[in-house]
């Protein structure tokens, strides 16, 4: 299986430097500071490169899982939100929160539910993810 690769570089002081970040495959790229991380100015920042992985994540890993038991879906949306707060003297990741929504012919609600929490807890970035206080799925059949 390949490794993937990214680097990053900061420049400068925690609140008044900047930084940018670069995926190997030169798709993803993007400058990075305090305010977009911290605050709400402009940019990216790490967590929404997390909340991006998740979503991606899961959506296949659910695809892969409905296909596995012979209702492959049509549609998988995800839509994950990564909150970063201040706990103590340090900043963490402390919540996930999963949206999804999905087409899956032939489906009952039950075993979508079923699939849907199994995915939360088995997709590789979720797993990953293990150490965060609170991940919500809200997951639906559409």
């Amino acid at each position: 299986m390949p490794t993937r690769n990214a680097s990053a570089v900061w420049e400068g002081g925690l609140r008044s430097g900047n930084g940018r970040f670069e995926g190997e495959s030169g798709k993803i790229a993007a400058p990075y500071s305090f305010g977009s991380r911290f605050g709400n100015a402009g940019g990216t920042n790490p967590e929404e490169l997390v909340a991006a992985a998740e979503a991606a994540c899961y959506s296949m890993a659910l695809a892969g899982a409905l296909e596995g038991a012979g209702k492959p879906a049509t549609r998988v949306e995800t839509r994950a939100a990564c909150t970063v707060e201040k706990v103590g003297d340090s900043f963490e990741i402390t919540s996930m929160k999963l949206v999804v929504r999905a087409s899956v012919p032939g489906i009952d609600a039950a075993a979508f539910q079923k699939a849907a929490e199994a995915t939360k807890v088995g997709c590789p970035v979720s797993k990953a993810l293990k150490g965060i206080r609170v991940f919500e799925l809200d997951a639906a059949l559409v």
